[in-house]
């Protein structure tokens, strides 16, 4: 500590004594009891007590008993004040991810949770709203990864929510379609989404938010998510820029139809609610409504296996369709006829996903080879030569020889490490065509970005940069989550929240001090590393780029 010299003018030494003399300013405190529309919330400090933090908010009714598959209705108001220091239920499902948590399961699970560094209503900072992934059938929004303090901190109001999952999110039958008055139904899972940018928009004023500054953010069925959004009507007008953290892509690319980011046709998905139906042995709505949803859930966390990926991949049974209402049109048409919500975007892929695997992972798979189907939404992933082979002249049928002249492999390791570099160009090529498509129409820069650091802790070596690796990071929620972090890990999780931080602010990741991430531009085959590197990186080499680009024009758009 600096010392002061013994002798000290007497000018200022009467300064001294009078600001010793004077009374501590002491700092604003943070919003902790807010008004609503539907009552009054009493929240908590945060573990930084400068932030406020109100938890298991209800933005919706509890869809309980004749509200089962039905579109969320209106949250029913309180008096007096309503305790928000806890989150509420996950939204059931199969799964025991939740259960791992130690989160109750229930139906009541309706309900938002938010972070705000605001000291009053009407701030008008930036809103962060996140979708958790879990291919349509897990997750929920008290996850510590998705802890939103971190962001917060860097002058966002974050949001998270549940919505409903599996069959209570996505059952679709031609009764429900003709109790809904528009002929549709099966999207209950995506108008949960709505309902909650709508109170978004109605609420979050109240916790220094600005309604006209909505950023919605997700990764993996959440991507999906943010994708559905902005291929909707229903959502038009409700948010103001976009993140999709994994498979957003071009809709020739058979990845697609399997990823969390597939969709169902109307047909198909009222098929599929007839033989659920027969399965429960039910022949009325009423008969499943009754239904403890327990027996609800039972045995629904399957595969769609009608689905022809190109591969033994398939989808997650119970996801969104395009119902002619919630979603009017695929991928494909959509981005033909520019219908999309006019936003800034930022979109990604991660380097040990979508069937690329760490070297680590790679020999235990060799060891303990896969039997029985894969879950719904997992990649192929080949670590033989045989296997490679045969999984490239079955996706890629008459173009197989020209794939394998530009990924060839002639022994086992050479093959798992071919296989790794086609997953990864797929990814980078067909995200950054997917870009193209989507600037045509949309005159507002979006930003590609490939993600490739490990994530630190036990299964840095085996898993690698894998799927939702960078989730942490963007949040910045490191000290939420128990794990053995360096300095790095913390210089790289300051710069990519400050980055996702931007885009809320303006829809531009740039800032001071910051590694410039140029816009998209395709002219330029480049997208931006972001982990263990923060710069642009070519996609792949132009042969490859071109091969990749011609067989995605030769499949089914969706």
């Amino acid at each position: 500590m600096r010392r002061l010299p013994p002798i000290i003018a007497p000018s200022l030494a009467v300064a001294l004594s009078s600001l010793i003399a004077a009374p501590l300013q002491a700092q604003p405190a943070p919003l902790l009891k807010v008004r609503i529309e539907t009552g009054t919330l009493k929240g908590t400090a945060g573990r930084d007590a400068a932030l406020g933090v109100f938890k298991a908010i209800p933005y919706a009714a509890p869809p309980l008993g004749d509200l089962r598959f039905r579109p969320p209705a209106p949250a029913t108001p309180w008096q007096g004040e309503r305790d928000a220091s806890a989150f509420g239920p996950a939204c059931p499902q199969v799964t025991p991810h939740a259960q791992e948590q130690h989160l109750a399961m229930s139906e009541d699970c309706l309900t938002a949770n938010v972070w705000t560094g605001a000291r009053k209503a009407g701030e008008k900072r930036p809103v962060f709203v996140w979708i958790y992934g879990g291919g349509f059938n897990e997750g929920n929004a008290a996850d510590p990864n998705f802890d939103g303090e971190g962001l917060a901190k860097k002058g966002l109001v974050v949001v998270t929510f549940n919505y409903r999952l599996g069959p209570l999110g996505f059952l679709s039958t031609p009764e429900l379609d003709k109790e809904s008055g528009h002929g549709a139904s099966g999207n209950y899972g995506l108008m949960d989404d709505i309902a909650l940018l709508q109170w978004v928009k109605r609420n979050i004023a109240a916790f220094g938010g600005d309604p006209a500054n909505v950023t919605i953010a997700g990764q993996s069925a959440g991507a999906g998510s943010v994708q559905f959004l902005t291929m909707s009507p229903l959502a038009r007008g409700l948010f103001k820029h976009g993140i999709g953290e994994s498979q957003v892509r071009a809709p020739g690319d058979p990845e697609l139809r399997y990823l969390a980011t597939s969709y169902r046709s109307k047909p198909a998905a009222r098929a599929q609610g007839e033989a659920y139906m027969a399965q429960k042995h039910a022949t009325t709505m009423a008969q499943l409504r009754a239904m403890p949803w327990e027996e609800v859930m039972q045995g629904t966390s399957t595969a769609d296996t009608d689905v022809d990926t190109g591969s033994g991949s398939h989808p997650p049974l119970y996801r969104p369709l395009i119902d002619g209402y919630v979603l009017p049109r695929g991928y494909a048409a959509t981005l033909k006829a520019g219908t999309m919500s006019p936003i800034s975007y930022a979109a990604g892929n991660n380097r040990d996903e979508s069937g690329a695997v760490t070297e680590a992972a790679i020999l235990q798979r060799r060891a303990h080879p896969q039997t029985g189907p894969l879950r719904g939404g997992a990649p192929t992933t080949n670590v033989t030569l045989s296997a490679y082979q045969a999984w490239a002249k079955h996706k890629f049928g008459p173009m197989a020889a020209e794939f394998l002249r530009l990924y060839p492999a002639t022994t086992d390791d050479e093959a798992a490490h071919a296989n790794n570099d086609a997953a990864r160009d797929n990814g980078r090529i067909s995200t950054w065509l997917w870009a193209r498509d989507w600037n045509k129409k949309v005159k507002i820069p979006l930003y590609t970005y490939f993600w490739t650091h490990a994530l630190s802790g036990p299964s840095k070596e085996m898993a690698g940069a894998f799927h939702g690796s960078e989730i942490i990071y963007a949040f910045n929620s490191l000290d939420a989550n128990a794990l053995p972090w360096t300095q790095e890990d913390r210089k790289i999780g300051d710069t990519m929240s400050s980055y996702w931080a931007n885009i809320a602010h303006t829809g531009n990741p740039n800032g001071p001090g910051l590694p410039r991430w140029p816009a998209y531009d395709p002219a330029q085959p480049q997208v931006m590393e972001l982990g263990d590197h923060f710069g642009p990186q070519t996609i792949a080499t132009p042969a490859k780029r071109a091969f990749w680009e011609r067989f995605f024009q030769s499949q089914d758009q969706w």
